[in-house]
C-alpha cells in the first residue's frame, strides 16, 4: 500500500490503531501491546486478543508494521517507516483538534 492509500485508510484512525502503532515504536508481541496500552491509558482501554491480532494482521498487510521475529510461538512486530509517517500525521491532526477543543473550553 502506498502512502496516499494509507492516509485515506488510516487518517483519521481509531484509538486502537493509534495505540498499537504507538506501542510498536518498540519491538513487542501481541500480549506486550495489550499490557502497554492498558498501562498507558490507566486501563481505560483494554484490548482483547481478537482485536489485537486482527489489527496486527491489517497493519502488517498494509505495510505499516512488520514482523521482526518469532520466539516460542510469540511473534514480535515493529512499526515501519510508512507506519511512523502515518502515526506522526495522525498526531498532528489530533493536536489541531486539541487547539480547537481548548478554545471551546475557554468560551
Amino acid at each position: 500500500m502506498n502512502l496516499l492509500q494509507a492516509r485515506k485508510r488510516y487518517i483519521p484512525m481509531t484509538e486502537t490503531m493509534f495505540f498499537i502503532l504507538d506501542a510498536l515504536r518498540e519491538e513487542r508481541h501481541g500480549y506486550g501491546i495489550m499490557q502497554y496500552v492498558a498501562r498507558l491509558t490507566n486501563d481505560r482501554i483494554t484490548l482483547g486478543a481478537g482485536t489485537i491480532y486482527s489489527s496486527i494482521s491489517k497493519l502488517e498487510k498494509d505495510g505499516l508494521i512488520v514482523q521482526t521475529k518469532e520466539e516460542n510461538r510469540q511473534k514480535k512486530y515493529l512499526i515501519t517507516e510508512e507506519g511512523k509517517t502515518i502515526l506522526e500525521e495522525e498526531v498532528h491532526r489530533i493536536l489541531e483538534l486539541a487547539v480547537v477543543a481548548k478554545s471551546i473550553l475557554k468560551d
